[in-house]
């Protein structure tokens, strides 16, 4: 895997650009039902960092994008989650779903025993105001683990 500090402008760019319409053609979208696509744009996202970055999806009430926004950053084994400023943002945005993502450095995507706390306290933080959590996405370089995919959220 290539790290952030190793790709060239040019790459950068591209990347850049793939996140770019993906993004355009989620906020076109009916809805994110597509989980290749939603996969596909946290890797676009996040899998390149060398160090842990947890990322939010916010969805209206059709499930459209609203904003993707990187929330926390961290070191290379793990980052901060605060779930007092996920609820904060989602208000401020209106959002009424999302989904979360975050990169594991190491490559390998498979959800720690701590990644799972973490979804379970914003799952139900966001649930006294009536926002869903659809998926927790993990990425790694051998690839992405979905939370809702394995019946774990």
């Amino acid at each position: 895997m290539k790290s952030e500090y190793t790709l060239t402008a040019h790459q950068h760019a591209a990347i850049r650009e793939a996140v770019g319409i993906l993004e355009t053609s989620f906020k076109r979208s009916e809805a994110m039902t597509n989980s290749d696509l939603v996969k596909q744009f946290c890797q676009l996202q996040i899998a390149t960092k060398m160090d842990e970055h947890f990322g939010c999806m916010f969805l209206d009430n059709q499930h459209r994008l609203i904003s993707y926004e990187t929330m926390f950053n961290g070191t290379i084994d793990g980052a901060a989650v605060y779930p007092r400023v996920v609820v904060r943002r989602a208000l401020e945005i209106n959002a009424a779903a999302v989904i979360f993502t975050h990169n594991h450095p190491s490559g390998l995507p498979e959800p720690s025993q701590a990644d799972i706390a973490i979804t379970k306290r914003l799952k139900d933080s966001l649930a006294l105001i009536d926002i869903r959590v659809l998926d927790h996405i993990i990425v790694g370089c051998e690839g992405t683990v979905s939370m809702s995919e394995r019946g774990i959220l």
